[in-house]
């Protein structure tokens, strides 16, 4: 099952991730980039994207699957 995919600041400018990964799965030198890369990699698989700044707290999270809290209404 694909988990979700994280973008997070990198000594070498921005990473995508999969949850519970060491090893980013491509750097990219912006965070644009990395923020294309990561969605195209969330929405392809039906996961969550989340987008941490360089603080290390989570700036964005967008749900493309299953979405475990669907807003009410």
């Amino acid at each position: 099952m694909p988990t979700n995919v994280w973008v997070a600041v990198h000594p070498n400018g921005w990473a995508v991730k999969r949850e519970g990964s060491e090893r980013a799965t491509q750097t990219f030198s912006t965070q644009a980039e990395a923020i294309a890369h990561g969605r195209a990699l969330a929405k392809r698989d039906k996961v969550e994207f989340i987008l941490q700044g360089r603080d290390g707290q989570i700036r964005k999270r967008d749900s493309y699957g299953n979405d475990p809290y669907p807003p009410k209404g």
